[in-house]
């Protein structure tokens, strides 16, 4: 699995998540249950994953929808 974003942001993660299902990229979210033991304070960012194979065309959909800054490093 690649991470494409790491962010507070639960409105950013549902956003690229709804990008990338749209167009049947498989993803997931690491760390979104840690808000549980964190008690809900956001200290913790959640992390955006898809499997390697898939990160190349992912990085094009989320660069294209003007979400560049948003990913990390290759």
């Amino acid at each position: 699995m690649v991470e494409l974003i790491r962010t507070n942001d639960v409105v950013l993660i549902g956003y690229v998540q709804s990008l990338l299902e749209a167009e049947r990229v498989p993803n997931m979210v690491a760390d979104g249950h840690v808000s549980v033991l964190e008690g809900s304070i956001g200290a913790f960012p959640r992390r955006l994953l898809v499997p390697g194979d898939w990160a190349a065309k992912a990085r094009r959909l989320l660069t294209e929808a003007g979400l560049a800054n948003e990913l990390r490093d290759a």
